[in-house]
Protein backbone atom coordinates (compact mmCIF):
# COMPACT_ATOMS: atom_id res chain seq x y z
CA UNK A 1 0.00 0.00 0.00
CA UNK A 2 1.12 3.57 -1.01
CA UNK A 3 1.25 6.26 0.94
CA UNK A 4 0.59 9.63 -1.18
CA UNK A 5 3.70 12.03 -0.36
CA UNK A 6 1.59 14.65 0.37
CA UNK A 7 0.08 12.77 2.92
CA UNK A 8 3.18 11.31 4.58
CA UNK A 9 5.10 14.42 4.31
CA UNK A 10 2.36 15.93 6.82
CA UNK A 11 3.23 14.05 9.07
CA UNK A 12 3.68 15.51 12.86
CA UNK A 13 6.55 13.28 13.67
CA UNK A 14 8.34 14.23 10.37
CA UNK A 15 7.70 18.05 11.44
CA UNK A 16 11.23 18.62 13.28
CA UNK A 17 13.23 16.81 10.43
CA UNK A 18 11.67 19.21 7.31
CA UNK A 19 11.28 22.41 9.20
CA UNK A 20 15.20 22.14 9.88
CA UNK A 21 15.96 20.80 6.12
CA UNK A 22 17.38 17.62 7.02
CA UNK A 23 18.54 15.52 4.05
CA UNK A 24 19.93 12.19 4.82
CA UNK A 25 22.62 10.83 2.24
CA UNK A 26 22.06 7.45 0.92
CA UNK A 27 24.57 6.06 2.77
CA UNK A 28 23.15 7.40 6.09
CA UNK A 29 19.42 6.70 4.97
CA UNK A 30 20.78 2.83 4.17
CA UNK A 31 22.46 2.62 7.98
CA UNK A 32 18.94 4.12 9.49
CA UNK A 33 17.05 1.43 7.40
CA UNK A 34 19.54 -1.47 8.34
CA UNK A 35 18.85 -0.37 12.27
CA UNK A 36 15.08 -0.72 11.52
CA UNK A 37 15.28 -4.06 10.37
CA UNK A 38 17.49 -4.65 13.21
CA UNK A 39 15.21 -3.96 15.68
CA UNK A 40 12.01 -5.50 13.59
CA UNK A 41 13.79 -8.95 13.81
CA UNK A 42 15.01 -8.38 17.33
CA UNK A 43 11.08 -7.97 18.11
CA UNK A 44 9.97 -10.88 16.30
CA UNK A 45 12.96 -13.00 17.60
CA UNK A 46 11.66 -12.13 21.20
CA UNK A 47 8.72 -13.48 20.14
CA UNK A 48 9.62 -16.65 18.75
CA UNK A 49 12.16 -17.28 21.44
CA UNK A 50 9.23 -16.70 24.19
CA UNK A 51 8.59 -20.15 24.27
CA UNK A 52 11.91 -21.49 24.82
CA UNK A 53 11.97 -22.93 27.95
CA UNK A 54 15.66 -22.68 29.94
CA UNK A 55 15.07 -25.13 32.12
CA UNK A 56 16.00 -28.92 32.05
CA UNK A 57 19.66 -30.58 32.35
CA UNK A 58 21.01 -28.09 29.48
CA UNK A 59 19.10 -24.74 30.18
CA UNK A 60 21.08 -22.21 31.09
CA UNK A 61 18.58 -21.03 34.15
CA UNK A 62 18.74 -17.64 35.60
CA UNK A 63 21.88 -16.28 33.55
CA UNK A 64 20.02 -17.33 30.59
CA UNK A 65 17.06 -15.56 31.00
CA UNK A 66 19.23 -12.68 31.61
CA UNK A 67 21.15 -12.98 28.58
CA UNK A 68 19.09 -13.52 26.07
CA UNK A 69 17.76 -10.58 25.23
CA UNK A 70 21.12 -9.31 24.25
CA UNK A 71 21.97 -12.97 22.19
CA UNK A 72 18.84 -11.94 20.51
CA UNK A 73 19.44 -8.17 20.10
CA UNK A 74 22.54 -9.24 18.05
CA UNK A 75 21.33 -12.17 16.26
CA UNK A 76 18.78 -9.25 14.87
CA UNK A 77 21.76 -7.20 13.85
CA UNK A 78 23.51 -9.87 12.56
CA UNK A 79 20.92 -10.92 10.18
CA UNK A 80 20.21 -7.42 9.40
CA UNK A 81 24.07 -6.75 8.20
CA UNK A 82 24.47 -10.11 6.35
CA UNK A 83 21.42 -8.45 4.05
CA UNK A 84 18.44 -9.03 6.56
CA UNK A 85 15.12 -10.20 4.67
CA UNK A 86 14.40 -6.94 2.67
CA UNK A 87 12.75 -4.58 5.08
CA UNK A 88 15.49 -2.62 5.19
CA UNK A 89 15.81 -2.14 1.14
CA UNK A 90 12.01 -1.18 1.34
CA UNK A 91 12.34 1.50 3.89
CA UNK A 92 15.61 2.94 2.72
CA UNK A 93 13.97 3.35 -0.64
CA UNK A 94 10.67 4.56 0.80
CA UNK A 95 12.61 6.98 3.40
CA UNK A 96 14.84 8.83 -0.48
CA UNK A 97 10.97 9.29 -2.06
CA UNK A 98 10.12 10.97 0.49
CA UNK A 99 12.96 13.16 0.74
CA UNK A 100 12.51 13.82 -3.10
CA UNK A 101 9.07 14.66 -2.56
CA UNK A 102 9.94 17.47 0.17
CA UNK A 103 12.71 18.78 -1.92
CA UNK A 104 10.09 19.20 -4.86
CA UNK A 105 7.33 20.57 -2.45
CA UNK A 106 10.26 23.04 -1.11
CA UNK A 107 11.16 24.39 -4.75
Amino acid sequence: MAIPADLALSSPALGPALSTGAKGTPDSIRQSAQEFESVFLNTMLSQMFAGVSTDGPFGGGHGEEMFRSLLIEQYGANIAAAGGIGIADDVARELLSLQEANNDIQQ
